[in-house]
C-alpha cells in the first residue's frame, strides 16, 4: 500500500513518523513547498528502520503520487502562527480558513492528478471547511477528514483520568465541529460498558464537577498544547496514523470523522464506518434536546463559513 503525504511540518512529519513506526504503509511519498523539509523529514524517518520495520519512505514531487491508495493533505499555517489560539476567540480554527483555502486550491488539484484514484484524507484547520473545499474540488475521489475522532481521543483520555480507569474502558465521542461548537456526546458515554450515570452514581462522584473539567480538557486540548510548544502534533500525528490503518486495513472502524451529511446539507463529524473506499456510511444519532441544540449550532457555524468561502471563491 502507498501513501503520499503532502505538507510535512509539525502534523504531516508526526502522521509520517507514526506510520512508519507502526508500519501502516509499505512505501511512503513526503511532499512539501520548503523540498528540504521534506527531504530532511524522509531522512530523519528513515534512520529508524534499524529499529523498526517500516516502510520505504522518500521525498519527491506530485509526479511520485503516482499509484498511491491514499494521500494525507496537511498543509497550510496552525493556529498559533494564524492567531487562533487567543483565549475567548470567538473564531476559533475558523480564523484559519481565509489563508489555508488558498493552499488547497492549488494542492488538490495537482494531488488528483497524480493520483486519480486516491482516497484523501484531509487534517489541515479549519478541518470540516477544508474537507468540504476538497470534496468540491476532488471530482468524485473519495474525500474525509480526521474531524473530531482527536476531540474524541481528548474526551477518553480526560474521562480516564479523572475516574482512574484505563481509556480502553472509556467510550466517548465528540461530534459536529472540529472547533468550538463541537458537541461532547455525554449521554452515550458508558465506563466498561455501564451508563456514565450510573457509573458515578454508584460511586458518588459529582457529575457537574466532572463535566467541568472533562470539557475544560477537552476544548482546550490543543491551545494548552500550543501554549508551551507552538503546535499540536503528537497525538495528531497517531489520530492519522490511526485513520489511514482502518481505510487500508479495511476495518469497517465506527468514527467520528468529517465528511459532508445529506441530512445536514454540510460536512461536519458524525460517526461513520470508515473501510477501504473511505467513508462506508453514516449513523443516526440518539441525542437528547441540549446536544441536538448542540448539533444545529455547529452546523450553523459551519454553513456560515462555507458561505464565506463561496464568496471568496466567487470573487477570485
Amino acid at each position: 500500500m502507498k501513501v503520499g503525504v503532502v505538507g510535512v511540518g509539525h502534523v504531516g512529519g508526526s502522521a509520517a513518523l507514526n506510520m512508519a513506526l507502526r508500519n501502516s504503509c509499505r512505501e511512503m511519498v513526503l511532499i512539501d513547498a520548503n523540498r528540504q523539509l521534506a527531504v530532511s523529514q524522509a531522512l530523519d524517518i528513515n534512520q529508524t528502520s534499524a529499529a523498526v520495520s517500516g516502510p520505504k519512505v522518500r521525498a519527491g514531487d506530485y509526479l511520485d503520487l503516482a499509484g498511491a491508495d491514499l494521500v494525507v493533505l496537511t498543509p497550510g499555517i496552525n493556529e498559533k502562527t494564524g492567531g487562533a489560539d487567543r483565549p475567548g476567540d470567538k473564531e476559533g480554527r475558523l480564523r484559519l480558513l481565509n489563508t489555508n483555502d488558498p493552499i488547497f486550491v492549488d494542492v488538490v488539484p495537482k494531488t488528483i492528478a497524480a493520483a486519480p484514484n486516491a482516497i484523501l484524507l484531509v487534517a489541515t484547520n479549519p478541518l470540516d471547511p477544508m474537507v468540504e473545499l476538497t470534496r468540491r474540488l476532488a471530482n468524485g475521489n473519495a474525500v474525509l477528514g480526521t474531524g473530531t475522532f482527536l476531540d474524541s481521543l481528548r474526551f477518553k483520555t480526560a474521562l480516564a483520568q479523572y475516574l482512574e480507569v484505563a481509556p480502553e474502558c472509556v467510550s466517548a465521542l465528540v461530534l459536529g465541529e472540529h472547533g468550538l461548537t463541537s458537541v461532547l456526546w455525554w449521554s452515550k458515554v458508558t465506563i466498561g460498558g455501564v451508563p456514565l450515570e450510573s457509573y458515578l452514581g454508584e460511586r458518588r462522584i459529582d457529575g457537574q464537577a466532572l463535566r467541568r473539567s472533562v470539557e475544560e480538557y477537552v476544548r482546550q486540548g490543543n491551545i494548552n498544547v500550543i501554549k508551551g510548544k507552538g503546535a499540536s502534533e503528537f497525538a495528531i500525528g497517531t489520530a492519522i496514523a490511526r485513520i489511514v490503518e482502518m481505510i487500508l486495513g479495511d476495518e469497517c472502524s465506527v468514527i467520528p470523522v468529517s465528511a459532508y451529511s445529506e441530512r445536514y446539507a454540510v460536512t461536519l463529524s458524525l460517526p461513520r464506518r470508515v473501510g477501504r473506499s473511505g467513508v462506508l456510511n453514516e449513523f443516526e444519532i440518539e441525542a437528547t434536546k441540549e446536544e441536538q441544540i448542540g448539533l444545529e449550532k455547529s452546523v450553523e457555524a459551519l454553513k456560515s463559513a462555507m458561505e464565506r468561502l463561496d464568496h471568496r471563491l466567487e470573487a477570485n
